[in-house]
């Protein structure tokens, strides 16, 4: 379950911007101004989209009011980096203190990046916030609004999907210590525990059930719990023109919370299983 924050770093004013949007366009120079610096207190990390506390996703509401605001109150504008050429309402990122960005990497103007982050050639969007430590593998996406905590590693071509609208809606969250395998994809605000190992190729929304392979009981839909190892399945469902298999994210391994497990173990556990990371 997710929350929405009744207090937020972000000025009330662009509830009121919010209120009267359809007005507003980028001849209105004053809620420029707000909405830029309010998009600014994202890009510095002084505001989140989402935290978890507890154990509640809390959606800062007027965050992502912000970021939606921004689309309609900045034009479109031409830029340049080296010889590429651009065309877009947002900037890309300029700060990156103490972030390693490899050649290929792009982050746009809204996201925020702790020091320690590693950047490889990827993609992270407006609105995201990547935890110290992290790395961001090979052509791996962060999506809008998309949370990653400290020491993760999203391997190559990984999908973080995007979560903007409706403004209420929880984001992707990947938590603390995480490794996140090849090519799979987390989207529709789902959620990974802490310490959890995801197998390549897997796919985790919403709506996807995640199942114990030791009970076979249905732990939640879209959310690994923290600490286990976690590979794609499929469970049989019966339907008038047959059985058929549907997508399910299986737990395999729990894991010694609070414990960093070496790659080569990990990968023989999962090779067993007929994946990898």
């Amino acid at each position: 379950m997710s929350q929405v924050s009744t207090s937020s770093p972000i000025p009330s004013v662009v509830d009121e911007l919010w209120e009267r949007r359809a007005e507003l366009s980028p001849a209105d120079a004053e809620a420029r101004h707000l909405v830029v610096g309010a998009v600014d207190l994202l890009d510095r990390g002084e505001a989140r989209a989402a935290t978890v506390v507890g154990d509640e996703v809390v959606v800062d509401e007027r965050a992502k009011r912000a970021i939606l605001l921004s689309f309609q109150v900045l034009g479109l504008a031409r830029s340049q980096v080296g010889d590429f050429q651009h065309h877009d309402r947002h900037p890309l990122k300029s700060s990156f203190d103490g972030v390693r960005v490899v050649p290929g990497a792009i982050a746009r103007w809204g996201s925020y990046l702790a020091p320690g982050v590693v950047l490889m050639p990827s993609f992270t969007n407006i609105g995201a916030y990547v935890g110290a430590g992290t790395m961001v593998d090979t052509w791996a996406t962060v999506g809008s609004c998309a949370q990653i905590g400290r020491n993760v590693h999203l391997s190559g071509g990984v999908g973080v999907g995007g979560v903007l609208e409706p403004p209420n809606a929880a984001p992707v969250v990947i938590e603390d210590d995480v490794l996140i395998g090849s090519r799979a994809m987390i989207v529709e605000g789902a959620r990974v525990g802490q310490g959890a190992v995801v197998g390549a190729g897997t796919i985790l929304s919403a709506s996807i059930p995640v199942i114990d392979t030791e009970t076979g009981e249905e732990l939640s839909r879209g959310r690994i719990p923290p600490w286990c190892v976690a590979v794609t399945g499929t469970r049989a469902k019966e339907f008038a023109g047959g059985t058929f298999g549907l997508p399910c994210v299986l737990v395999i391994k729990r894991l010694e919370p609070g414990r960093r497990h070496g790659k080569s173990s990990i990968n023989d556990l999962l090779r067993a299983h007929g994946v990898s990371t």
